[in-house]
């Protein structure tokens, strides 16, 4: 007598937790920082302290930093401590020479980074998520479970409203890059920060005028790193390298061998990750479910760190009763 194979339970049926969070009232500063050593590298990790138990381990997205997920962090605390590297090139961590900036470097520092403290409840955004994807497929026995937010899966869409400034898409070409490059250059602090909010939030108005603090800060002193404009130039190119990537090396073949319960998150207004991409990515992992969030852009741990956090806590509590 052959046994039916399980169904799969529907792809958006996402259980929201209703266990109390804490408060985001008033608004968190960043966790302390440290420089930590992983392999080679030489990682700037934010740590959240939490309880005994699985940890958790957040890896942001392009141009971002360990600060994208400070409220998202301070909500799981209570369950999970974890920790957020700045990846080489990003926030303060300075890339080791000869480092290539793929999403395969990337993924190979976080694994790196998780060490012998796998399995971990592993998060990533946008190319973050990409970045976890690789680690989850690639090294199973490191992830318990994989949260993505607006993963960066191949979205080869020409369409200048997915750059924080539209001369971007200028900066890197023959005879009029080097001057596009020094007009961005010339941008202060607070103006490139506030770019990227206005491109990464729905509704910009909820992004907390100390963390436009916090982020111009960090743009100010990334301004005097020499190592910062090439690190983002040579991983965005990587992304569209990764993304052009056919048979089994290409992302969409890679999502098949996750083997980790898995929670999709995107926002329904994201303009640099289409959210048609969505139910394609969340269907291409076995174990996954999608949760589209409305009025909501690419960063939805930031933009709506709650309704992300039950979430993720509504995952959590239907892995440990196995019901996911």
């Amino acid at each position: 007598m052959n046994t039916p194979a399980p169904t799969r339970p529907p792809l958006t049926h996402v259980p929201l937790s209703t266990r109390a969070l804490p408060s985001l009232d008033p608004v968190p500063p960043p966790w302390p920082a440290a420089f930590e050593e992983v392999g080679t590298a030489r990682l700037h990790v934010r740590r959240t302290p939490g309880p005994d138990g699985v940890p958790a381990v957040y890896v942001h997205g392009l141009g971002g930093s360990s600060t994208n997920w400070t409220d998202l962090a301070a909500l799981l605390a209570p369950v999970a401590g974890g920790t957020a590297p700045d990846l080489p090139g990003f926030g303060y961590s300075e890339p080791e020479e000869g480092f290539d900036f793929t999403l395969q470097a990337h993924a190979d520092v976080v694994v790196r980074h998780i060490g012998e403290s796998g399995p971990v409840h592993l998060f990533g955004n946008s190319m973050g998520g990409a970045i976890a994807l690789l680690v989850a497929a690639q090294k199973p026995e490191l992830v318990k479970t994989l949260t993505l937010i607006s993963p960066a899966v191949p979205d080869l869409r020409l369409d200048p409203r997915r750059l924080s400034d539209p001369r971007m898409a200028f900066a890197y070409l023959p005879l009029v890059g080097a001057r596009v490059r020094a007009q961005l250059a010339a941008l202060g602090p607070r103006e490139r920060a506030s770019q990227v909010i206005k491109l990464c939030f729905a509704d910009p108005s909820r992004f907390p005028e100390s963390r436009l603090d916090e982020l111009a800060e960090e743009h100010g002193a990334r301004a005097g790193f020499a190592w910062a404009a090439p690190a983002m130039a040579r991983s965005t190119f990587a992304i569209f390298r990764a993304w052009s990537t056919l048979g089994k090396a290409s992302l969409w073949s890679v999502a098949p061998l996750v083997k980790a319960p898995t929670l999709v998150v995107w926002g329904r207004e994201d303009r640099v990750i289409s959210v048609k991409r969505a139910v394609r990515t969340a269907r291409a992992i076995p174990r996954a479910r999608l949760l589209v969030l409305p009025r909501t852009g690419h960063v939805a741990q930031m933009e709506r760190p709650v309704v992300v956090a039950k979430a993720v806590l509504g995952m959590w509590e239907h892995v440990e009763a196995g019901t996911w």
